[in-house]
C-alpha cells in the first residue's frame, strides 16, 4: 500500500470567500465544484506529505496549511491587493525558504513559502 494523495479540508460556511482567497488571490484553478465542496489545485506534481511540530518556525505559531510558489513577491503583492493581512514577513529563514503567513477568510493560518534556490541554500 502507498499513499497516492494528501488533500486538505476546510470546513467553510461561504465558499465565495474561498474562491476569493484559493482561487482570486493564490490562483488556484477550481478541480471540482459539486456546489457543496470545491477543490483547487495546480497542474504541478507534488510528494504527499505531512508535516508534524511542535512550532512554525522562528517561534512562529504552527501553520494550518504550506503552501509553496514559485514567485514569493509575486504572491505577497496579490494577497496584499486582495486585502489579506500579513502577518508575518516576508523573512528569510534559515532552513532556507523565504515566506508569509496570511490567514484565509476561515481563520486558517497559511504559510506561504518559496524555496531559495539550491545554490543559496549551500552557499556556491
Amino acid at each position: 500500500m502507498r499513499v497516492k494523495r494528501i488533500v486538505a479540508n476546510i470546513q467553510a460556511s461561504d465558499l465565495a470567500a474561498a474562491k476569493r482567497f484559493y482561487e482570486d488571490a493564490l490562483g488556484l484553478e477550481v478541480l471540482m465544484d459539486l456546489d457543496w465542496i470545491v477543490t483547487y489545485g495546480s497542474g504541478e506534481k507534488a510528494l504527499a506529505q505531512i508535516s508534524v511540530a511542535t512550532q512554525g518556525g522562528s517561534d512562529t505559531p504552527l501553520p494550518d496549511l504550506s503552501i509553496e510558489v514559485d514567485d514569493l513577491d509575486a504572491a505577497l503583492l496579490r494577497m496584499k491587493n486582495a486585502g489579506f493581512p500579513i502577518l508575518y514577513g516576508p523573512a528569510d529563514e534559515p532552513w532556507g525558504v523565504r515566506r508569509f503567513y496570511v490567514r484565509d477568510p476561515f481563520g486558517k493560518l497559511v504559510n506561504i513559502l518559496a524555496h531559495a534556490p539550491h545554490e543559496e541554500r549551500d552557499g556556491g
